[in-house]
């Protein structure tokens, strides 16, 4: 799977990351209480794997985000299509507690 990073320090990088789940933050602990990068959405292909992650900066909107993984064609080089998580319906943006 493919992790991609949209906004902040690292906007537009990738890296590849295990197969399964992907982490809700990127990285899972910065030790200083806060992740960088939260799970935002992921490429959902049609035999149910996951192709791809995408993780935003915690100050970026949900909307630029999606106009972003649209302009950048994920859907397209994976071959997947990007949904919300299901376990993140829930999630805030004060630190990804779940609620």
């Amino acid at each position: 799977m493919r992790a991609m990073f949209v906004g902040g320090v690292i906007d537009n990088k990738e890296m590849d990351m295990d197969e399964g789940r992907p982490p809700v933050h990127y990285p899972e602990n910065t030790g200083a209480g806060q992740p960088r990068y939260r799970l935002q959405y992921v490429g959902q292909r049609d035999d149910g794997s996951i192709g791809f992650a995408v993780y935003g900066a915690p100050d970026l909107a949900d909307d630029e985000i999606a106009r972003i993984i649209e302009e950048r064609a994920y859907a397209r080089r994976f071959d997947a299509q990007p949904i919300k998580p299901p376990e993140l319906s829930g999630v805030d943006h004060d630190g990804g507690t779940l609620h």
